[in-house]
């Protein structure tokens, strides 16, 4: 057994370092570069960044789309970084927060030709680390700063996803059930947990009652009204417990996969009018970030290999079918509709295809 770190090593402490305002070292078939976060690098490590060379800004072709920026990349842009210009100017480009009150950003840059694989990695890890898809990217001459972590330019492609494992399982009465248990899962990646609640002992050669449900601070825990979370939640959980037996998978996937930092930043989008899937565009960031193949490993895990599934989106019965797991019932789980949500349901049904 080696103590070298593995590829998928490397990525997670990118990652962590990402968000901690640290960049990291990327050597590419052209030479080394050296991505930070526009969000988390600090004006001086900014400042030591554009002294070495070129800046470029890395941002998603929906984040160029709302700053009319030019993505000849397809699902990137880059955005050449004026000389004049400092921290706050980039991360004006990558935050819409303040769109509105400063829309005059541009005319921009946007470089053409050339190989822009550097920077679509650059957004990868962005994104994984739950931060603002936009990260500056800098070509180096000579020697790279010491002590920062390196990747060589393929360790995202050999970074496999995830590997679940049970680390931790105890039975937890419940309101609804007393027979519950409560399997956390834990990610070979450094990522965040998931959870299995399980209540009673559901046949493994049946299909189980299933509930796929994404972290929702604002509704699961605080009782938000702006979406059906907290609601949802509660009636799946009361559900299982009526019919005895069932499992709900619990992934802190928050704000369909973009972390509560961003979802906080969407949520103050829609109070300007836009709707759910236009702050998430505005963003930077898909409809849904989501990885729903995780949860079909935690079922797999578990003995399960059938679901009746409580869902309204269609995308996550695909998912389930495309992983192998039969789904031979879609429950429906129609609940917490009100006066501040209801615009948001009718955007997941108009655009994002959900059942309602």
């Amino acid at each position: 057994m080696t103590l070298a770190l593995t590829a998928k090593d490397r990525v997670a402490r990118a990652v962590h370092d990402l968000r901690l305002g640290l960049p990291v070292v990327l050597r590419t078939g052209a030479g080394n570069v050296l991505i930070a976060s526009a969000e988390t690098v600090s004006k001086t490590r900014w400042r030591a960044l554009s002294d070495l060379g070129a800046a470029v800004l890395a941002i998603t072709a929906r984040r160029a789309e709302t700053l009319s920026a030019r993505a000849y990349d397809d699902n990137i842009a880059r955005i050449q970084i004026p000389n004049d210009a400092d921290i706050w100017w980039v991360r004006a480009v990558a935050d819409p927060s303040h769109d509105l009150d400063s829309p005059m950003k541009g005319p921009f840059v946007t470089l053409r030709g050339g190989s822009a694989d550097a920077h679509r990695i650059a957004i990868t890890l962005c994104k994984r680390a739950n931060l603002l898809p936009a990260a500056i990217v800098v070509a180096v001459q000579g020697d790279l700063p010491e002590g920062l972590t390196v990747l060589a330019a393929d360790d995202l492609d050999h970074s496999t996803s995830p590997i679940l494992k049970i680390i931790a399982s105890a039975r937890v009465p419940l309101a609804v059930s007393e027979l519950g248990r409560v399997h956390v899962f834990r990610p070979d990646d450094g990522s965040e947990e998931h959870y299995a609640i399980e209540i009673g002992t559901p046949d493994r050669a049946k299909p189980v009652l299933t509930r796929l449900h994404s972290a929702c601070f604002t509704g699961d825990l605080i009782g938000s009204l702006k979406c059906d979370c907290g609601p949802q939640l509660r009636a799946a959980l009361t559900q299982i417990g009526t019919e005895g037996a069932g499992i709900l998978l619990y992934m802190n996937q928050e704000g369909r996969g973009i972390g509560l930092a961003n979802k906080m930043r969407a949520y103050a989008l829609q109070d300007q009018g836009f709707d759910t899937v236009e702050a998430n565009h505005r963003l930077g960031f898909e409809d849904d970030e989501r990885d729903f193949t995780l949860g079909a490993q935690m079922l797999r895990t578990m003995g399960f290999n059938a679901v009746r599934l409580m869902t309204n989106n269609p995308a996550k019965i695909a998912k389930m079918l495309s992983c192998g797991l039969d789904v031979v019932e879609r429950v429906a789980l129609k609940v917490g509709k009100n006066a501040h949500n209801a615009a948001y349901l009718a955007t997941k049904a108009s655009k994002s295809g959900h059942l309602l």
